[in-house]
């Protein structure tokens, strides 16, 4: 029974100095490569992709539209209940 916590210790302490070792490699190892001198200059811009923003805004714009849409219905519908006197419910007659 030792013996199998013995190999257990060791695989884990190899494995474990394995992965330690690689990382401090990579820690000890400076950045040898040289900045880019000059960044190259984009690509003019297709006319799809400014199609595309264009029906992007498009469809934000309907959602807006959408959106003010119902407001004001809903403060239509407010304004005509402001606008109705408020009528007393009956009261039914108590004998």
């Amino acid at each position: 029974m030792i013996a199998r916590f013995v190999k257990l210790f060791f695989a884990t302490l190899i494995s474990a100095s394995i992965g330690l070792s690689a990382l401090s490699a990579m820690a000890a190892d400076p950045v040898t490569a040289p900045p880019p001198a000059v960044a190259p200059a984009p690509a003019a811009v297709p006319a799809a992709q400014t199609d595309k923003a264009a029906k992007k805004t498009a469809k934000k714009s309907k959602k807006d539209k959408k959106a003010e849409k119902k407001s004001k219905k809903k403060s239509k519908k407010k304004a005509k209940v402001a606008q109705q006197p408020a009528t007393p419910q009956p009261v039914a007659p108590q004998q």
